[in-house]
């Protein structure tokens, strides 16, 4: 393994560099713009598993979600009484630059920590670090978030994997364990829906037909479906017509969000495993009543994988 520089990137006076790593089953391409994926090429029929940015529909592949995910609603929190200011969905990592600290030819990490730019929203020494591995199955991802603060923190994570999909009309998604599936309501602009207590999140049966199993339809998701007491292990985007189908591992997640384009023809579904939730519709923006956030002691470390199996 060649290691290619010390430190972590504090996200800020970089430029955007591509990786690529290779294998004989694989080609992946990555940004150090967010650590993104963007690329993951199978060889034996040169399809791209990972969906190719097309800015008029959406202009990410497989953004990487820290410190929060989802919405902010109104685009601000009240963090140890002060006011951060965010853009309304997942939080700075996916627009900051990562800095590469180790790359062979099938392994690759990145890394960010704080700066200036990221203690205004976020007022907390973290390294945040994204590993990716190709294997003969697929590539593995594994995200892990260090707390290098003196005082503890609190956030939330996860990813956004947009699968690309050509034949809408034989694919639906399905969830390992194939039991009912339980939905976490939100409003149509994606917030948490309150209930008539005020309170929030609370859940509802998903009422799917097949236990587990989601079929796509050309009406998508919407702002997404959000799911919880998930006992899968991954949930896939799969094929009925070919049987072939792409997995991303979803164990030790509370959250799982699907969604797909809304402009234009269907092109992908996202499937995005969270530690984390949106904001309430009623939220009073205070950070340390956000729900479902993780909590972090100083020197503790979280760690989760995302792992996509070409099956």
């Amino acid at each position: 393994m060649d290691k290619l520089t010390d430190g972590c990137s504090d996200g800020s006076g970089a430029s955007r560099k591509n990786f690529v790593l290779e294998n004989s089953l694989y080609r992946a391409e990555f940004s150090s713009t967010g650590a993104e994926i963007q690329s993951f090429v199978r060889k034996s029929d040169g399809s791209d598993i990972i969906w190719n940015g097309d800015k008029s529909v959406w202009k990410n592949h497989a953004p990487v979600l820290f410190p929060f995910v989802a919405r902010c609603l109104d685009g601000y929190f009240l963090i140890d009484g002060k006011r951060a200011e965010y853009s309304r969905n997942h939080g700075f990592a996916r627009d900051l630059e990562h800095r590469a600290v180790f790359q062979d030819k099938t392994r690759l990490v990145f890394e960010l920590c704080e700066s200036s730019v990221t203690l205004e929203k976020f007022p907390y020494r973290f390294i945040l670090r994204n590993e990716y591995e190709l294997t003969e199955n697929g590539l593995k991802w594994r995200l892990s978030v260090e707390n290098t603060d003196s005082r503890p923190f609190r956030f939330s994570a996860g990813t956004h994997a947009a699968f690309a999909c050509s034949d809408f009309e034989n694919s639906e998604v399905e969830f390992e364990s194939r039991t009912p599936l339980v939905s976490v309501v939100c409003t149509p602009e994606g917030y948490l829906a309150a209930d008539r207590d005020g309170c929030a999140p609370y859940t509802e049966p998903y009422g799917e037909k097949e236990a587990g199993i989601i079929p796509l339809t050309p009406e998508g998701f919407g702002n997404g479906h959000l799911f919880t007491e998930i006992d899968s292990k991954w949930v896939a985007l799969k094929n009925r017509r070919t049987g072939r189908s792409v997995r991303i591992s979803t164990e030790g997640f509370p959250y799982v969000m699907i969604w797909q384009n809304t402009s234009g023809e269907p092109q992908f579904v996202c499937i995005e495993p969270w530690a984390g939730l949106p904001d309430a519709e009623n939220t009073d923006h205070d950070w340390n009543k956000k729900p479902a956030m993780i909590e972090l002691d100083a020197g503790g470390k979280f760690e989760c994988s995302q792992d996509i199996t070409d099956c």
